[in-house]
C-alpha cells in the first residue's frame, strides 16, 4: 500500500511512514503531513507486519506507528526496528494513555508517544523533534508517568496473579496454574489490592486495564 510522492529526493525533508489499521485515521495523518513543505510521506501500512516490511524497504526518518494493530502490534514493530539497528525513529500513536503503555513503548525503543486526539500542530512538532534525535512526550503523559512513579509497583508474581484474576480464575485455580499454595495466592491478591488502592477483584481488574497492566480480549 504505497502512495507516490511528487517531491524530488533532494526536497524530501523529513521522510515519514504512517502505520494505522484505521484508514480514516491514517488518511487524516497523511493529509496533515503532506501539507508540510519539510515532510514527505514515503509509505503507509495497515498492519504491523506490513509496517515492518515498509520500514525496512524505505528506511524513513520517522515512523508514526499505531500501538494496537493486527499481525504485529506497535510495540513488536518498534522492538524489531531497535533490534535491527535501523535508523528510523518511532513515534507510538494511540488512544491509550496508561503509564504502563508509555513505559513499554520507551523500553521497546520508541522516541515519542502521542495520543490520537493530539492537535495537528502537536503531531507535526513531535515529528520534527524526534527527527533530530529528541524524545517527545506530551505534558499530560509526562504527568501521568510521574504519578505512576510515585505509586508502589507490582512484583512480577503479583502481575501473574493479577492476570489470572482478570481471566476469572479462583485462588485455587491460580495456585494450581502458578504452582503456589492457595494461601500464598491470597497474600498476593491482598498485596496487589493494596498497591492498586482498590477494594476488590472487579475494581482491581478495572484499574489494571486502565494502567495497561492487563488486557481483556
Amino acid at each position: 500500500m504505497k502512495r507516490k510522492s511528487t517531491a524530488k529526493a533532494n526536497q524530501a525533508g523529513i521522510r515519514v511512514l504512517v502505520a494505522d489499521d484505521h484508514p480514516i485515521v491514517r488518511d487524516g495523518i497523511i493529509a496533515n503531513l503532506q501539507s508540510q513543505p519539510d515532510m514527505t510521506v514515503v509509505a503507509e501500512a495497515a498492519d504491523g507486519a506490513e509496517a515492518l516490511a515498509r520500514i525496512k524497504e524505505h528506511l524513513p526518518d520517522v515512523v508514526v506507528l499505531d500501538l494496537r494493530m493486527p499481525c504485529m502490534d506497535g510495540l513488536d514493530v518498534t522492538a524489531q526496528v531497535s533490534a535491527s539497528k535501523l535508523s528510523s525513529r518511532v513515534i507510538i500513536m494511540t488512544t491509550f494513555e496508561s503509564e504502563e503503555d508509555v513505559h513499554r513503548s520507551i523500553r521497546a525503543g520508541a522516541r515519542g508517544y502521542l495520543l490520537k486526539d493530539s492537535s495537528q500542530e502537536e503531531i507535526l512538532d513531535a515529528i520534527r523533534r524526534v527527527s533530530v534525535g529528541e524524545t517527545y512526550l506530551p505534558a499530560r503523559i509526562v504527568q501521568k508517568v510521574a504519578e505512576g512513579l510515585r505509586k508502589p509497583g507490582l512484583s512480577p508474581r503479583e502481575i501473574e496473579v493479577l492476570q489470572c484474576v482478570a481471566a476469572g480464575k479462583s485462588n485455587k485455580e491460580i495456585g494450581a496454574q502458578l504452582f503456589i499454595a492457595e494461601g500464598t495466592v491470597k497474600t498476593h491478591v491482598k498485596s496487589l489490592l493494596e498497591k492498586l488502592a482498590v477494594a476488590g477483584r472487579t475494581a482491581a481488574i478495572r484499574e489494571a486495564v486502565h494502567r495497561g497492566l492487563v488486557r481483556l480480549n
